[in-house]
């Protein structure tokens, strides 16, 4: 991984870094950059495009394609949103029924899942509608496998702690220094808000998901849940011993009871959670949700760097794209599907209108030039990431074919437990043993 990922990844970094230091020093810059794939053919062609999100995601997405349509008038382009709980679901049953979108949004593993098994277009084939030699290329890895461009990214995104200061100050506790804090001091910290606040705030929501076990195994061990040849890597001792810490914070009420927290995990809004309700101190999140966060609660939110980054083997947080865009391998359509695409993640004119809302823009040119546009909540975010982009640990690995199901596997396990039918030494054998079958 550190060949193909990490060599990129760090000049990513770097290029993404110095994008952010110089956007953040722009106080004006021109946002006149056009498309830059080459026009396809000029017949009529009605192109459909799937993706999740609310309804403000909607009415900016409908006026990106509003621009797209009138750019080539010759493409019409049918939206299909659902919700993100629905929407792998439906996803999964037109891939089967060989009548998927022709242009799918996608995250986490499901582009090397979908690219496995043949169902996204090959993007070099319409490398001429779709360049990409102005995206970061830490970016583009998530979308590379098998040598192999599969999707692309829609933005940049890192996974990391918020913070409410108003609870924070509301129980006299200090917020900690993030380049020096410990999982000790998380919870410490964490117990602390329980205990000098009223009884439905909590210094922390309930930590726990494949993604923070990641990080937490990253940092433990230098290995993450998965290695490079698609095996599992997370130790069951690593497991075992990130459960006895989160069931003694949710014994000790540092953290939500057993039956709070599995009932909030079925509430995925970011105004459904804890911390959008202004009733917890910390919550593991990505960074694009801030804006969400501080919108439902009301609070000026800020983000911190994980716990544990500077004591470990190595670094657990990393940059990811926080979507991506793929073509369907059977479509009717590819180049114009690509000529779209193009235009989502490579013109100013439809980042103006999207903004950072699918990520920071991975596209340096496309970022300066909606710099001076972006509100305080999404500045907020380009500054946390061009802080920590040169700290991040570079060895990205996605996951294989079937992680997808890892998830819900920490999800179910994480509820055994809280509710103490199971050991977390019983939990961290069951994690390895179950993923492993997953991705078979």
């Amino acid at each position: 991984m550190s060949n193909r990922y990490g060599n990129n990844l760090l000049r990513g970094r770097t290029a993404v870094a110095a994008v952010f230091v110089a956007t953040l020093a722009l106080s004006a810059c021109g946002g006149d950059d056009a498309s830059t794939g080459t026009e396809a053919g000029t017949d009529e062609v009605t192109l459909r495009f799937s993706w999740w999100g609310n309804d403000e995601r909607a009415r900016i997405t409908q006026e990106a394609l509003d621009a797209f349509e009138a750019e080539y008038p010759h493409i019409s382009v049918d939206t299909e949103p659902l919700d993100f709980d629905g929407y792998f679901d439906r996803l999964a049953t037109s891939v089967a029924a060989g009548n998927a979108p022709d242009v799918i949004t996608l995250g986490g593993a499901y582009p090397r899942e979908y690219g496995d098994r043949g169902v996204l277009l090959d993007l070099s084939t319409v490398a001429e509608q779709l360049p990409t030699d102005q995206i970061d290329e830490a970016a583009l890895s998530n979308g590379f496998f098998s040598d192999v461009q599969y999707s692309i990214p829609t933005g940049v995104n890192t996974y990391a702690m918020v913070v409410n200061p108003e609870v924070f100050d509301a129980a006299g506790v200090p917020l900690p220094d993030d380049t020096s804090w410990t999982w000790d001091d998380f919870i410490d910290i964490a117990q602390e808000i329980s205990e000098n606040t009223p009884d439905d705030t909590y210094g922390a929501v309930d930590p726990t998901s494949a993604d923070v076990m990641d990080l937490y195994s990253r940092q433990h061990t230098g290995a993450g849940l998965y290695t490079e040849d698609g095996e599992v890597a997370i130790a069951a001792e690593t497991a075992r011993d990130w459960w006895t810490m989160t069931k003694q914070m949710s014994e000790s009420g540092a953290t939500p009871s057993a039956s709070l927290t599995a009932e909030l995990a079925g509430q995925a809004a970011p105004e459904q959670t804890l911390m959008g309700r202004g009733l917890a101190g910390m919550q593991f999140d990505w960074s694009n949700q801030l804006t969400a966060l501080r919108g439902a609660s009301g609070a000026d939110l800020q983000m911190l760097r994980a716990p544990g980054e500077s004591h470990g083997v190595a670094p657990g947080m990393w940059l990811q794209a926080s979507q991506s865009y793929a073509i369907y391998a059977e479509s009717d359509h590819p180049e114009e599907a690509a000529l779209l695409i193009d235009f989502l993640v490579n013109n100013a004119e439809a980042a103006a209108f999207i903004k950072a809302d699918r990520g920071i823009p991975a596209n340096g040119e496309v970022l300066e030039a909606i710099t001076p546009e972006l509100d305080e909540d999404t500045a907020a975010q380009a500054d946390f990431i061009a802080a920590v982009s040169d700290e991040v640990n570079p060895d990205l690995i996605i996951g294989p074919t079937g992680s997808t199901e890892t998830r819900l596997i920490v999800e179910r396990l994480n509820d055994e437990v809280l509710f103490d039918r199971i050991s977390p030494e019983e939990a961290g054998e069951r994690l390895v043993r179950e993923v492993t079958s997953a991705i078979e």
